[in-house]
């Protein structure tokens, strides 16, 4: 069948979304069974920020090189995806290997965030391929994918405490293939793909100069300088919580899931709200409103209530990501269409970076000042984008 043909067939984005859950699942696998890695593998209380990193660092090469061979944009998008999860499953499986130490697991999440760049912009690259009307609309789903497939490791460690961890690792790493395997047999190049013809290394150097474009990547960039650090961080801020207040007890995991998960429909909701109000001006006020959370952090951790402080990580895990499919929607619908995969891709590599200042940042922070002020840092992000 055509691609022409196949833009038309509702179970298109429902495919892709579905891929994007399953594979972006590998994406915090290590964090959803941290206190059983750092018991089993003996590791330091600080490893949670350390193994987040190596993911980021990770997809950041791997970004920078998709972007530099344009690899995107020569060759089938779907291809590609099948290719890198597969290859970050493996990466994750490997952790199960008793003979691990911190280096090699630092190194197996490296590996699996390098692999993940072919999954999470390249998902975007084959949304944007096939909708280009109502394109919010539908990488709010894609991205609600990933926030749920994030989440999902722990939902996994939070309802299976009788399943050992190693079993948590493995069905994630087989969900991941699953949702490779899905991609590259129901999802054929979509019809407004324009295929590179050659490597054109300028193109990467090409994708700021468009004064659109540039503007939507710098509110991306404040966007993820609170995006990741937060949800890192989840479990943190919820065990802090119940260190101050002990009559406050938590199924951390569980409760984990809820508030970065939450985000996933905030995406979608996003998507369909731009269509009324403007995509620009929608990703603003969830940045706004994200800096707020970030600033009333310590009042909140101050209170007494325990329902009302996980409202309120409700609302901050909606807030905190409602604005990511909108500016990736302004950074595709800004871009060449030969470099439009180009542009997703470099414009994540910077973002993912950014991300490693802020998550090392609280990492240092939570040394030297009360836990439960450091997260006002957070707002940095939004505050230098307005």
């Amino acid at each position: 069948m055509k691609a022409a043909d196949m833009k038309n067939k509702k179970y298109i984005l429902p495919i892709i979304v579905l891929s994007q859950f399953c594979c972006t699942s590998l994406w915090f696998a290590g964090n959803g069974v941290m206190n059983d890695l750092i018991i089993h593998y003996q590791l330091s209380s600080n490893a949670l920020g350390h193994l987040t990193t190596a993911v980021q660092f990770g997809f950041i090469l791997g970004s920078l090189l998709l972007a530099i061979l344009t690899i995107a944009d020569r060759y089938s998008p779907s291809n590609v995806f099948l290719s890198c999860a597969l290859l970050g499953s493996l990466f994750n499986l490997g952790i199960i290997w008793d003979g691990n130490n911190l280096a090699s697991i630092l190194i197996l999440r490296f590996m699996t965030g390098f692999f993940l760049a072919g999954i999470y912009p390249i998902g975007m690259k084959i949304a944007a391929d096939y909708y280009e009307e109502g394109l919010g609309k539908s990488l709010g789903l894609l991205v609600g994918a990933l926030v749920v497939g994030t989440a999902f490791p722990h939902l996994t460690k939070g309802i299976t405490n009788t399943i050992p961890w190693k079993f948590v690792l493995t069905f994630i790493s087989s969900l991941a293939v699953c949702g490779g395997l899905l991609m590259l047999l129901l999802v054929p190049d979509g019809p407004y793909r324009k295929k590179g013809s050659k490597l054109m290394l300028s193109s990467f150097f090409k994708v700021f100069k468009n004064p659109l474009l540039r503007s939507a990547s710098f509110g991306y960039f404040g966007h993820m300088w609170e995006l990741y650090a937060f949800w890192a961080f989840v479990p943190i801020i919820l065990q802090t919580y119940s260190i101050k207040h002990p009559s406050a007890i938590f199924n951390i995991p569980l409760l984990s899931f809820l508030i970065v998960a939450i985000g996933g429909l905030a995406c979608v909701f996003s998507g369909y709200l731009s269509q009324k109000t403007g995509t620009k001006k929608t990703a603003s006020m969830a940045l706004l409103l994200s800096c707020i959370c970030c600033l009333i952090s310590p009042l909140m951790f101050m209170n007494e209530s325990k329902d009302l402080f996980v409202a309120f990580l409700l609302c901050w895990g909606i807030v905190v990501v409602a604005d990511s499919p909108l500016f990736s929607t302004l950074v595709a619908q800004n871009a060449k269409p030969e470099i439009k995969g180009t542009a997703l891709t470099i414009v994540n590599c910077i973002g993912f970076l950014i991300t490693i200042i802020s998550i090392q940042l609280l990492n240092i922070l939570q040394n030297y000042t009360n836990l439960i002020y450091i997260y006002t840092s957070l707002a940095i992000g939004p505050i230098l984008d307005y």
